[in-house]
């Protein structure tokens, strides 16, 4: 492309009638100001549109103010524009570069059908934590293009669990040669006793090496990163063990190891003592989720956000949620959800 095809190409949007109006000359500069800066009543679809179209307007003005607006624009109203099946790709970009490290808006962003390829990548380069995570199990997304499991690799901030799953091989060290041993000559008229020595030593390291180590012993001497490799690829009773472990990158990678089973996920999901990161993993996977076991065990789960699990309750049978109306091991929320439920049923 041509720099003089650069300059002439425009993004194309679709106006809505009340965006159009304040566009036009009506009410003068003071009610553009008030739309820059967020200060007009209309819906967020329409304002996120209006701060768009300000950013890249001539008025400096205006795109300083829409830029200020979009910044610390309230996430609810963000994700109101970002429920429009057709946003267009360009606005869904300048969310992503203002607000990637918004965990809630970029929820709302990565999984939205016209995001691009290049506001994919910005992501995968420039973000961290929870982020960064959730962009490594968009399955659908990482579809879309090789390179972006390779930036999300090159990614200071990807941890080495994530690398790993993603496919990176960690590089082979060679080990140091060691050096050759220095010879020494034996002392006169202790031969026969050196030999006698040399005998016992032979048959006490045969004896140690024939009993070898249970696993639960191996577990104790193993170092972090021996620990998450064996999490990621290790079988039942070494994934039994490393879920057990009270190091988050060790209990974690459990969850990420291919041959895990479901019924092995289901125990997860009722033991009320996993952490908010291994019942997140369970609710990020759309598989799982699907399971009637694992969503019963995830509505009465401590850690669940109660949004979803009042969403899944929908799903449950009645026996389930005759349970839960008169459950003491539950919120006061999900029990009033499961009676109001009954109550409906009823009439």
């Amino acid at each position: 492309m041509t720099n003089r095809q650069q300059e002439t190409e425009k993004v194309k949007i679709v106006i809505p009638a009340e965006v159009a109006k304040i566009m036009s000359k009506w009410g003068g500069h003071n009610v553009r100001l008030a739309a820059a800066r967020g200060a007009l009543p209309m819906s967020g679809h329409n304002l996120v549109t209006v701060l768009f179209v300000f950013y890249h307007g001539e008025n400096q003005e205006l795109k300083e103010e829409a830029l200020s607006t979009l910044t610390t624009l309230p996430g609810q109203i963000l994700m109101s524009a970002l429920s429009k099946k057709e946003l267009h790709p360009s606005i869904i970009d300048l969310i992503v570069k203002l607000r990637y490290q918004d965990y809630v808006v970029m929820q709302a962003a990565l999984t939205h059908r016209m995001i691009g390829i290049k506001s994919l990548l910005f992501v995968a380069e420039n973000s961290s934590g929870d982020v960064l995570d959730m962009l490594s199990y968009n399955d659908e997304v990482l579809r879309k293009t090789e390179v972006l499991r390779t930036t999300i690799i090159n990614n200071p901030q990807a941890d080495k669990v994530m690398k790993i799953r993603l496919g990176w091989v960690e590089p082979i060290v060679a080990p140091e040669p060691k050096p050759d041993p220095v010879p020494v000559e034996p002392l006169q008229g202790d031969s026969e006793s050196l030999e006698g020595d040399s005998e016992d030593d032979n048959g006490f390291d045969e004896e140690v090496e024939g009993e070898g180590l249970s696993k639960y012993q191996e577990l104790q001497e193993m170092a972090v990163a021996d620990k998450i490799k064996m999490a990621l690829t290790g079988d039942k009773e070494w994934r039994t063990l490393l879920i057990r472990e009270s190091n988050k990158q060790v209990n974690t990678a459990v969850l990420k190891n291919p041959r895990i089973s479901e019924g092995e996920v289901v125990t997860v999901a009722k033991n009320r003592s996993s952490s908010d990161e291994l019942i997140r993993i369970i609710l990020l996977n759309r598989d799982w989720v699907k399971l009637y076991d694992i969503k019963k065990a995830l509505v009465v789960h401590p850690r669940t956000p109660l949004q979803t699990a009042v969403r899944y309750m929908a799903f449950l049978g009645e026996k389930d949620i005759k349970e839960l109306a008169k459950s003491r091991e539950v919120g006061q929320a999900i029990v009033n959800n499961a009676r109001r439920m009954l109550n409906t049923k009823k009439r």
